[in-house]
Formats: C-alpha cells, sequence, structure tokens
C-alpha cells in the first residue's frame, strides 16, 4: 500500500520539481479558461459527442507530426481543424453529427496508432499524447499556445450573443436572420483550436474532462448565464491546475489527476443539486 500511495503521491521533491512545471502552470491555467467558456456552448449545442470526435483527428495530426519529425502542435491543430470542418459542413443537424463523428473517431484513432507503432522514438511522447505530459510544454509551445487562446476567447466573444440564441433556439435564431449555418462552422474551427491546445496538456483519450465535465457541472447547480459561466472556468481551473500540482508528486500521468477532480466537482455538483431539488418544489 505503502509503494501504491508513494507512485501515486510523493511530495518528497516537491520543491525543486515545481519549477520544472511553470510553462506547464500557465498553459493549464489559460486551458481552463478557454475550456470553462467554450464548454457552455459545447453543452448547450449537445456536442459532447463530436469534442470526441475532433480530438481523435487531433491525435491522428500530432501523431504523423511526430512520426515525420514535424511540429505536433502544428499536426494537432490541422487534424483538429480538418474533423472540424468535416463535422461543420455535413453534421448540421445533431443526428448527422453524431454518426459523421461515429465514423471520424475510429478512423482518427486507427491513423494515429499506426502513426505511433511506426515511430521509433522515446515511448514518452507516444503516450504523452494519448494521456498527456505533466512537462510537455516548451517555450516555443506555450507562446504558440498563448497566442491561439487568444484569437480563441476573442473570436468567442465576438459571437457570444448570436451563438447563445442559434445554440438555445436555432429555429428562431434563423427566422430573425441569425446566419446559423455559417455560425456553425466558424463554432467548429473555434471548437477545434481549443481540443488541440487541450490535447498538449491531458491528452486526447481524456480532453473531455477539461471542455466537458466543468461545463456539466456548472450547469447542474445554476441556471443564471453570468455565474454559469463564471463556475465552469472556476471547475476547469480547478481540475486542470490541480491535476499538473498533485501529478508533478507522483510518477503517474497527469490525466488520472485532473479526470478525477473533474469528476469529484462534477459529482459534489449533483449532490447539491439532489438537495436544492425538493426546496424548488416547495416554493
Amino acid at each position: 500500500m505503502d509503494g501504491f500511495l508513494d507512485l501515486v503521491l510523493d511530495f518528497s521533491d516537491y520543491g525543486a520539481l515545481l519549477p520544472l512545471v511553470s510553462n506547464s502552470l500557465i498553459a493549464g491555467a489559460v486551458l481552463g479558461v478557454v475550456g470553462g467558456l467554450i464548454g457552455i456552448f459545447i453543452m448547450m449545442r449537445d456536442m459532447a459527442f463530436a469534442v470526441h470526435g475532433i480530438a481523435e483527428l487531433s491525435f491522428a495530426g500530432a501523431s504523423f507530426a511526430l512520426l515525420v519529425g514535424a511540429d505536433v502542435v502544428t499536426g494537432s491543430v490541422i487534424g483538429s481543424l480538418l474533423a472540424a470542418l468535416v463535422l461543420g459542413v455535413l453534421g448540421t443537424r445533431a443526428k448527422d453529427r453524431n454518426s459523421i463523428t461515429g465514423v471520424l473517431m475510429p478512423f482518427g484513432l486507427g491513423l494515429g496508432i499506426l502513426f505511433l507503432s511506426l515511430y521509433e522514438g522515446r515511448s514518452a511522447n507516444k503516450f504523452g499524447l494519448l494521456t498527456g505530459q505533466i512537462v510537455a510544454v516548451d517555450d516555443v509551445q506555450l507562446t504558440g499556445m498563448l497566442l491561439l487562446s487568444a484569437g480563441v476567447v476573442l473570436a468567442l466573444l465576438a459571437m457570444w450573443r448570436p451563438l447563445t440564441f442559434a445554440s438555445v433556439d436555432p429555429v428562431l435564431a434563423r427566422a430573425r436572420g441569425v446566419r446559423t449555418a455559417g455560425l456553425s462552422i466558424a463554432f467548429m474551427v473555434v471548437l477545434a483550436l481549443a481540443v488541440a491546445m487541450a490535447i498538449q496538456v491531458v491528452g486526447a483519450l481524456l480532453v473531455l474532462a477539461l471542455l466537458i465535465t466543468p461545463s456539466a457541472a456548472a450547469l447542474r447547480v445554476s441556471s443564471n448565464p453570468l455565474l454559469t459561466v463564471l463556475l465552469s472556468v472556476a471547475f476547469a481551473l480547478t481540475s486542470v491546475l490541480g491535476g499538473i500540482l498533485l501529478a508533478l508528486g507522483g510518477s503517474l500521468p497527469i490525466s488520472p489527476y485532473v479526470t478525477t477532480i473533474s469528476f469529484v466537482i462534477y459529482l459534489v455538483c449533483r449532490l447539491l443539486e439532489k438537495a436544492r431539488s425538493p426546496r424548488r418544489h416547495l416554493v
């Protein structure tokens, strides 16, 4: 039991190791803000499954870049954008989007596994693309992530009102002149960039813990639009930063810590929702 605990949490050299993850902490904070903001729209538009499909194509792009010696972040972004454009153009309806996502997911995962099996470099690089790496963000990657994050946030702010309208009632939005088709494609592109960034920290298989779970938890405890967004961002920040700090004290990948914190937050929010529900019936 002691050996298992040392594997999961060991803070004996914590002070010396903490400077090694300074870039990861900054990247995690940025991703927490982006994930918390965009996750609200993912939930409103019922696109949780689509996120997984984009993540698999992003993983394939990153794996190919790793195989040929190109920039992994660029490969991840290209893979995400290709998936997002396919879903945005062909999957205008939720039913179509889900079926296309079901086709893209195994295709992307299969390609990614093929590229990784051909890669003869460090095994940690292979594993990190799937489950994340705690010390994976260098200065160049951090700069790129900051620029991409700024672009994502600005794009979300620019389309916030029409996107909210189209997400809540797309039929009425079209009747009022909102170009929902173009807006949907624009959102898919923004989502693709967010997924590509998230993969650099938490990995392709567990990206939902950063982009979906915090927002799902926030929607359980509040119906106020502003408060929901703030809670979603706070939950995402807690999950990713807490996961990085805990992973530093063990030898496991970062993703189990991030997903566990995120899941616990969701469970607590479900319990709070259940505790409040009898009062709502009495009012």
